[in-house]
């Protein structure tokens, strides 16, 4: 029962990702925004840890964390926004990130020996369908003919990003206190996003008000408790049954653009979400079979 509340509290909440990105970005340059998000997340995860007396990762393991947090909040983040801002439309980058649950399946069969039956990859293919026939009229309203090169290859590594940063939370680091594990992951992401803001980001930030309101909701709500649900799963569920739960992201986004921004939710997009959530249950409902890790 917990980890079903677990699973939909992590759902509902990835889900504002989007939501809050197409609220900020307009008020602040998105590399600066992560930025700031990260570093108070790691420092508000860091005292709750301290107040918790979770034991510091050292030597490797820290190492590990700060890969971990480099790759699944520094790369996947920033190099998302980046790509959106820079032309790749939201619906398209939304399907990109369809292809990491089927990636860390891939990658967990080959690198972790773990063992997924018919009905899970079946379960994984009708859950993409899904995903989308819900996105496919943003694609087409975006023509995607004309997405630029470089914002495609740089979906593509955000993706790949993601993926080896869930692979690794099931190693050596899988042992320790999840605020621990939290703040040191994502001060190894505001690292990469720092790093970005001096290099090639803006110094734009605007002030406004729904600016601070979204990043108040992306350091308490997506950060300190949608990561934290995330590190939770990879290492109770594995990481191939938390990925596909990321299928039902996109869908989910869509209704909540459709209640916030009245943007069009038509027939074929509602049965897309249907084909998802059968999808995802159907490839969960195999997720005992799968080889857990004991941590080293």
């Amino acid at each position: 029962m917990i980890a079903l509340a677990a699973s939909l509290l992590f759902v509902l909440i990835w889900s504002t990702g989007f939501i809050v990105a197409r609220g900020t970005v307009p008020h602040g340059a998105p590399e600066l925004i992560l930025s700031v998000r990260l570093t108070l997340t790691a420092l508000l995860l860091g005292m709750i840890a301290l107040g918790a007396r979770q034991r510091v990762p050292t030597g490797r393991r820290l190492l590990l964390h700060l890969l971990a947090g480099a790759m699944l909040h520094g790369v996947y983040l920033t190099v998302s926004w980046w790509a959106v801002y820079h032309g790749m439309p939201a619906g398209i980058m939304s399907l990109l990130g369809a292809l990491q649950p089927l990636m860390v399946a891939v990658a967990s069969v080959l690198l972790l020996g773990e063992r997924l039956l018919r009905r899970a990859w079946a379960g994984l293919a009708i859950a993409i369908a899904g995903v989308t026939c819900v996105l496919l009229p943003a694609i087409e309203r975006s023509g995607a003919g004309g997405i630029p090169l470089i914002p495609v290859i740089a979906g593509l590594i955000a993706v790949i990003g993601m993926t080896a940063g869930t692979l690794v939370q099931r190693g050596s680091i899988a042992g320790d206190g999840i605020w621990v594990s939290g703040a040191m992951q994502n001060a190894g992401g505001a690292l990469i996003a720092i790093a970005t803001v001096l290099t090639i980001g803006e110094m734009r930030w605007d002030g406004a008000p729904l600016l601070w309101l979204g990043l108040g909701w992306s350091v308490l709500g997506l950060s300190a408790g949608g990561l934290s649900l995330l590190i939770w799963l990879v290492r109770t569920q594995g990481p191939t049954r938390m990925s596909m739960l990321l299928l039902l992201v996109p869908p989910l986004a869509a209704v909540e653009a459709w209640l916030l921004f009245g943007e069009r939710l038509g027939p074929i997009q509602l049965i897309g979400f249907a084909l998802a959530l059968v999808g995802v249950l159907l490839g969960r409902s195999q997720g005992k079979r799968e080889t857990v890790n004991e941590p080293a």
